[in-house]
């Protein structure tokens, strides 16, 4: 029996669906990182202002920011090639239905390990 490609629009729309879901996954967390980073000078300006004084950061915020942001772009990125892989698959007839969302699994693990360490880090902060 040969694989015959998926004819049904309606497939390839919810393909369309969770490609746009993914890149709204993206840009949230790069909206996320960008806030993150520039909170940590939104404190050290409050600080300084109470103090009157120079005020130094570890950096912690700019850094984890940065890092949500590049998280943000390589989920972009993925989605962009598993949406074309998707695609190709559905117009060859190869999809394999049942198969486990690799970068859904990955990017939900990252994130946690991300929310404990803030949990840590704001346990220790007290």
């Amino acid at each position: 029996m040969t694989p015959t490609p998926e004819k049904d629009p309606r497939v390839y729309f919810a393909a369309e669906r969770t490609f746009l879901a993914w890149i709204r996954t993206g840009l949230g967390l790069m909206g996320v990182g960008f806030a993150v980073a520039r909170f940590g000078l939104f404190l050290r300006q409050m600080r300084a202002s109470e103090t009157h004084s120079v005020v130094r950061s570890s950096g912690l915020s700019l850094w984890s920011g940065v890092a949500i942001v590049f998280l943000g772009v390589v989920v972009l990125i993925s989605s962009v090639t598993q949406h074309l892989a998707l695609i190709r698959e559905l117009s060859t007839g190869s999809w394999v239905p049942g198969r486990v969302s690799r970068n859904a699994v990955i990017l939900a693990l990252l994130l946690a390990l991300v929310g404990l360490g803030m949990s840590i880090y704001l346990l220790v902060l007290r």
